[in-house]
């Protein structure tokens, strides 16, 4: 394992001199919080598909290929499918908009303010309770790696990301993600996918040893998969840690084709994860967890130096969900709570930076903290989940799409949808269906109700706001060009 351990500490080590590279970097907010909205095709890809791609998508998707086939790919897949949408449909109207949060755009679209704080509380919930989950993930590759305790491995990891990301803000997670873009890449895609098939005998011999279910597009059952679309798909659309590398982009075409690039990229790792699991059925059958299979056929199957590589692999994907993660957390918590509640002026440019990378140091803090002491992550995360999607994608999508929807609309549609999800949850259980199903048509229902009895959007803030939509209106005041260096 020496030679496994090698190749661990120096991934790790790298991750943290490229945090050190870009605090050279981030020199304005501009750079910290969206990299100087300067990514290219190439980059932006990379870091998208990153993000998105992380330990539930690595070892859950190994997991639920181990569990369910093929059909175990749906998760994955919805994360694609959004990120496809989001890309293709909406992503060059949020790049030219040249804000940092989702509630930013709120404010724009509505005009007011009213509708930012109360977005910008759900939205910084949904962050940080999935950038919690990415760090308690940290604890199972440890493990595997050195018997490491679990409180330990948690500290570790995280403060390895919480260092970078301090460091150098969205220039160091950047340069971080396209790392582990590669590493997850050659890790499990060109690695470990073609060897878990050689050990299990090939795909002939899988379909020998295992029930035809396992072979079924759709196994996993139709309502799941609903589900999963509704979650995932929609998910994608609204969250924060997506829109802030939409943010990146160098122009609208390349948030559009650089997006949909990293969208199929998904759709591939999607599949790869549902066969590598279902090999490890055929491997290892009485496995006591699914979500073991991942682990398990890494430790047992791969030669020396490459079980170290995927293992780095699954470390990246968990980091890059991760970083992600955090930077949108302390974001929102900066940009679209302190702030507004304190009702201060925007700061200097410097003071800014500083203010931020103080609330990433602090909102890493929290995450490593709750990480440690929280006991059920699965429901955690379905709650965050449950209350974005309930109660913010209506408002959000509404405002892109319809002229008609006004500031208490939006409103109205945040407090039904939050309120009827959290009255489901605890009517049916946490991880029901039917909390995410009427959450969203109370929520729609609310919108569309109240936006139509209410007067219109001020003309001034819909023109405005479709000269920001066309990319026609200058950037933030708060975010004044860099001077040379």
């Amino acid at each position: 394992m020496a030679v496994d351990y090698t190749v661990i500490v120096v991934y790790l080590a790298g991750m943290l001199a490229m945090g050190w590279w870009g605090m050279r970097r981030a020199r304005s907010k501009s750079e910290f919080l969206v990299a100087g909205r300067r990514l290219g095709p190439s980059l932006y890809s990379g870091t998208m598909a990153a993000i998105v791609l992380g330990g539930a998508s690595t070892i859950g998707g190994v997991g639920l290929g181990y569990q369910y086939g093929l059909s175990g790919a749906w998760m994955v897949f919805t994360i694609g499918l959004g990120l496809l949408v989001l890309s293709v449909f909406f992503s060059a109207r949020i790049a030219r908009l040249k804000v940092y949060t989702v509630s930013e755009m709120l404010d724009l679209r509505y005009g007011g303010g009213r509708a930012g704080i109360i977005s910008g509380v759900v939205m910084w919930a949904y962050t940080l309770m999935l950038a919690v989950t990415s760090t308690i993930a940290y604890a199972t590759i440890f493990d595997v790696l050195f018997d490491m305790h679990r409180t330990v491995a948690i500290v570790l990891g995280g403060s390895i990301v919480v260092a970078y990301s301090t460091l150098g803000g969205m220039w160091s997670i950047t340069l971080t993600d396209m790392v582990q873009f590669v590493v997850k890449t050659v890790g499990v895609l060109l690695l470990l996918l073609p060897i878990a098939v050689v050990k299990a005998g090939g795909f002939s011999e899988m379909k020998a040893q295992l029930p035809t279910e396992y072979f079924d597009p759709l196994g996993i059952g139709g309502e799941t998969i609903f589900t999963y679309v509704l979650i995932y798909t929609f998910g994608m659309l609204i969250g924060q840690d997506i829109w802030q590398r939409v943010f990146t982009a160098r122009s609208d075409r390349t948030a559009k084709w650089g997006g949909t690039v990293a969208g199929t990229y998904c759709l591939a790792y999607a599949l790869a994860g549902a066969v590598i699991g279902t090999a490890a059925r055929v491997l290892y059958p009485k496995l006591g967890s699914a979500d073991d299979a991942f682990a398990t056929i890494v430790k047992d199957e791969l030669p020396v130096g490459v079980r170290g590589l995927v293992l780095a692999a699954a470390l990246a994907a968990v980091m890059s969900t991760s970083s992600g993660a955090l930077i949108a957390c302390a974001t929102v918590a900066n940009n679209d709570i302190w702030s507004r509640l304190r009702g201060r002026a925007a700061e200097a440019e410097r003071d800014e930076v500083r203010g931020n990378r103080a609330f990433i140091l602090l909102m890493g803090l929290a995450v490593i903290a709750t990480a440690i002491a929280i006991d059920n992550v699965v429901e955690a995360l379905t709650v965050a989940y449950n209350l974005l999607v309930g109660g913010l994608l209506v408002p959000i999508l509404g405002g892109l799409v319809w002229k008609r929807g006004t500031v208490h609309g939006a409103l109205a549609s945040v407090v039904a949808g939050g309120l009827a999800v959290i009255v489901l949850m605890a009517t049916y259980g946490i991880l029901a269906n039917e909390p995410v199903y009427y959450g969203l048509l109370a929520s729609l229902a609310a919108y569309l109700a109240v936006s139509l009895a209410t007067p219109a959007t001020d003309a001034a803030v819909l023109t405005a706001w479709r000269e920001r939509l066309a990319g026609r209106s200058p950037e933030l005041a708060s975010e004044p060009v860099p001077a040379p260096r």
